[in-house]
């Protein structure tokens, strides 16, 4: 196992000779050596009572010989604190820079840092953009109300409150790749590496024996591994693939009370690096992440758990939020204290779910994670636990409440839509156009009139809104087994379907997006469970059902499933009601 170095160091502690290899670029900042500065001096001004430091990213070094490094990442930050330095002296303050930077390749390169000279920054490129870089440093000095005083200012801060990652390699390390993979390949150096390297490092085998930290090393990678299981990651967390640089980012966030995404960028790493600098045992502090990834591991593994924290995360509830409300509490205070949770995301005081409409935005949203619950607490309470919601492919994809049964034109907005439309209703005129003429509700010659317009406009490059909207219409009543349109845009009927950029699907008839959907499950897409269901009629009567049409039966059944699916989460306040709708066009 390598051995590292890694501590925090002020920088005014930093010192020895740093070599800048030949396979690195030369020095390049000047308008990022005063946003550094700023960065400082903004730091200590917001924040002057904290005790918190302002810490630089990490270099990363090897040592050659003593007091000599080779400097593998950190060049820019180096060579600008060095020019802040020089720039602070040029005002007559006693500093020590203990330092020194020094060009494999680049001859009188350390002599020209040490003098500055604007005789030679045109002989060479790397001259050039020290000195502009030194330039500005001074310029913005000479630019404040007292720049002497500025000058003391930023010597305090840079003294007193100023730190960098000092992440020393094993000798053995190959220099080139590490700096191919940190700065051409764009892969930082991660908080939960310096984590990583707090229990491996050199300085930590004096708590740790050698087979503890290969112990931790491969219990390390093992996590890292299993969250990078799509189904338990999907579980866990809404995050992008890469909002995280590494999975257990999560666990290590958790630990330390810690969103890595919106803290600092290595405040994790501060976090576990003071525990240590405190004295806690090492071992210890190990256990405690460990501990962190066997609770979410046995949620996951638990199907209560598994559908009722899952929910919760796919309704934006934080994921930190839940773990602080699972501490100190048995399986079953947590399993109430969860339900407690879950009512609340759909509670709704002052509307009966059954009143809401798809056109109100604020009633659209509820009514999404209404059906949303409906979907995981439906596998959830599956008695054979064999069911089991998955996360990972409801959030690979953008989801909306849609239409089981369409009757208008919405997004519809040009030929090429209405020749789709016409195309994907064309099946189910044919055929559910000969159960119409048979109960007498169409006759054969309006029927053979309307497929034959339909097939000459499909064919046709050009129609008027008029003329598709008149076909529409008629294909909509063979196609609907009702004119009730009250009921269009309340809960009984929509479904949870995954968002199509394609109106012309959006806007169909029941019996086209239920030959559509059959389609797409046979075809491996993920259709949510209650939906799929819908589709297939599941819900209602045997007696009710009509195969071809979404009719007030259907509605009724389908509302009723739902309020018997989430009773445990409804209550006086919080109501979906059935309504008949024969009463209720008394």
């Amino acid at each position: 196992m390598d051995a590292i170095s890694l501590e925090t160091r002020k920088v005014t502690d930093i010192k020895g000779r740093f070599l800048i290899p030949a396979y690195q670029r030369g020095f390049r900042w000047t308008d990022e050596s005063i946003k550094l500065i700023e960065d400082i001096l903004d730091f200590d001004e917001t924040e002057p009572s904290r005790g918190s430091r302002y810490c630089l990213q990490p270099i990363v070094l090897k040592k050659t010989a003593e007091g000599t490094y080779e400097l593998i990442d950190g060049q820019q930050r180096l060579t600008t604190l060095y020019l802040i330095y020089k720039a602070i002296k040029s005002y007559g303050i006693k500093i020590d820079i203990k330092f020194k930077l020094i060009y494999e390749i680049r001859s009188r390169a350390e002599e020209y840092l040490e003098n500055l000279s604007s005789d030679s920054a045109e002989d060479n490129i790397d001259f050039f953009y020290i000195k502009n870089s030194f330039v500005a440093i001074t310029d913005w000095l000479q630019k404040q109300d007292d720049p002497a005083l500025k000058a003391i200012e930023l010597y305090r801060v840079l003294s007193e409150r100023v730190e960098i990652i000092w992440y020393e390699v094993n000798e053995e390390e190959d220099s080139n790749a590490l700096f191919q993979r940190l700065n051409i390949g764009k892969i930082p150096l991660t908080s939960s590496e310096l984590v990583k390297a707090i229990f491996l490092s050199e300085a930590s085998k004096k708590t740790l024996s050698r087979e503890r930290q290969e112990e931790i090393a491969l219990q390390w990678d093992a996590i890292e591994k299993e969250l990078h299981d799509p189904s338990f990651w999907g579980f866990l967390t809404n995050a992008k693939e890469n909002d995280y640089q590494t999975r257990i980012d999560l666990i290590l966030d958790l630990d330390s009370g810690i969103d890595s995404r919106s803290y600092e960028k290595y405040g994790t790493f501060f976090y576990f690096d003071g525990q240590r600098k405190v004295g806690k045992d090492l071992m210890e502090i190990w256990q405690g992440i460990l501990h962190t990834f066997l609770i979410l591991k046995d949620w996951y593994k638990n199907h209560e758990f598994y559908h009722k924290i899952g929910y919760l995360i796919a309704v934006n509830k934080k994921l930190s939020d839940i773990y602080t409300l699972s501490k100190g509490k048995t399986k079953k205070q947590f399993s109430f204290a969860l339900d407690q949770m879950i009512r609340a995301s759909i509670k709704s005081d002052d509307k009966d779910y059954s009143e809401m409409s798809y056109e109100n935005a604020s009633d659209h949203k509820k009514m999404t994670r209404l059906l949303l619950l409906f979907n995981v607490e439906a596998m959830r309470q599956n008695g054979e636990q064999s069911m089991w919601f998955p996360f990972d492919k409801y959030k690979s994809g953008k989801w909306s409440l849609e239409h089981i049964h369409a009757q208008h034109s919405e997004g519809m907005k040009d030929v090429s839509d209405w020749k789709e439309w016409l195309t994907l209703q064309l099946g189910s005129v044919r055929t559910v156009g000969e159960l119409q003429v048979a109960k007498g509700k169409v006759t054969r010659s309006a029927l053979n009139d309307l497929i034959e317009k339909m097939q000459s406009m499909t064919a046709n490059s050009s129609m008027t809104g008029d003329e598709f909207r008149a076909v529409r219409e008629s294909a909509e009543l063979i196609l609907s087994d009702d004119s009730n349109l009250g009921f269009m845009h309340s809960i009984s009927n929509l479904a949870l379907l995954k968002t199509e950029n394609n109106a012309a699907l959006s806007n169909s008839t029941f019996d086209v997006k239920r030959n559509k959907i059959i389609e797409l499950d046979q075809n491996g897409s993920f259709i949510p469970y209650c939906t799929k269901m819908v589709f297939l009629k599941y819900y209602t009567n045997s007696a009710e059902t009509q195969l071809h049409f979404w009719g007030a039966s259907d509605r009724a059944s389908y509302v009723k499933k739902i309020k018997k699916t989430l009773e445990n989460y409804l209550s006086e306040t919080t109501k979906i009601t059935v309504i008949n709708e024969e009463q209720s066009n008394g």
